[in-house]
């Protein structure tokens, strides 16, 4: 198969375009390099990919070069995970979200409509569910209370995409993505910030005191499930599916776990809530386990232990 993945050099799409290579597909990555995050980080994973990989750097929200790439490369399917990322930064930048997150998803359902592909599987997020407080976090339960901007155009993403399905019969299945962590990670999100700022010594910033409960699902798992979601087209045009470890843990026992993969403690600055963050997120995997045989495998101290050995590795470009 001949996949477009946007997104390449984040840290979802470099895995999911390795896997992808390794079992054969043609793949032709797609990543504009913003620096919301250190660029050095993305330019390293994309060097770790192999020869036979194509990069475009290219933003999603050029109207005129996007469907000019469509129409050159005739791409089978398009895992669209190119979006600006962030429930704080949302606060600062609103513009950013919706030049990516909607104008950019939008060209990427208009060049998948007049150039069609068999499924476009894109990334939503477990920031629709908002601030619900029935757990697990379920497929069906409402969504249309969002905390953020960011987690507003994901759920703008999810109509987006019905729309398109069910006007032009195309195939789409949106994956609502919780708190991916391991090698190659974001340096904007808990996993790696707490790392970095554990090896340097400097305190780590523990939101709501602590109270916090996330579903942290390792890489590995993440992409399995991407890979078994875009090999089976939904019959009825659109899907949505959760896709996490279904095993949230408090923050502060995941900070313990990490101490103890890294050798050493943590320095605790308590802080309040801030605005845009929920408590606690928890998936319902049943749907995804049921239709595509799909079962997170990877525990969380088993996880950080190779988070950890990759952070202090000389494969990382940030690394102190």
């Amino acid at each position: 198969m001949k996949i477009l993945v946007t997104g390449a050099a984040g840290f979802i799409g470099y895995h999911v375009s390795k896997t992808l290579i390794a079992r054969g597909d043609e793949v032709v990555g797609l990543d504009n390099l913003n620096d919301y995050y250190d660029v050095r980080l993305k330019h390293a994973r994309l060097a770790e990919l192999p020869a036979d990989f194509r990069f475009v750097k290219m933003d999603i929200a050029d109207r005129k070069a996007l469907p000019e790439l469509f129409a050159s490369e005739h791409f089978d399917a398009v895992i669209a995970l190119a979006a600006q990322a962030g429930v704080r930064y949302s606060l600062e930048n609103p513009e950013a979200y919706i030049d990516s997150n909607l104008v950019g998803f939008g060209n990427i359902l208009e060049c998948c409509r007049h150039y069609p592909v068999r499924h476009l599987v894109y990334a939503s997020s477990s920031s629709v569910y908002g601030g619900n407080e029935k757990v697990p976090f379920e497929e069906t339960d409402f969504v249309d209370n969002p905390k953020s901007l960011y987690a507003a155009t994901k759920k703008a993403n999810e109509l987006m995409a019905s729309c398109y399905c069910s006007l032009y019969g195309m195939k789409a299945t949106g994956l609502r993505f919780f708190t991916v962590y391991g090698p190659w990670g974001r340096p904007d999100m808990a996993p790696m910030l707490f790392t970095d700022a554990i090896l340097a010594g400097r305190p780590i910033k523990v939101f709501n005191n602590g109270n916090m409960r996330r579903d942290f699902t390792y890489i590995d798992d993440i992409v399995e499930g991407v890979i078994r979601v875009l090999d089976k087209a939904p019959e009825n045009g659109h899907e949505v599916y959760n896709i996490g470890c279904s095993n949230p843990v408090m923050l502060m026992d995941f900070i313990s776990t990490l101490e103890k993969a890294l050798g050493r403690e943590a320095v605790k600055e308590f802080m309040p809530m801030q605005a845009g963050d929920v408590p606690q997120t928890y998936a319902s995997t049943a749907k995804l386990e049921r239709d595509m045989g799909y079962k997170p495998k990877v525990q969380l101290a088993d996880g950080l232990r190779q988070m950890a050995d990759w952070y202090m590795s000389d494969k990382n470009p940030l690394r102190k």
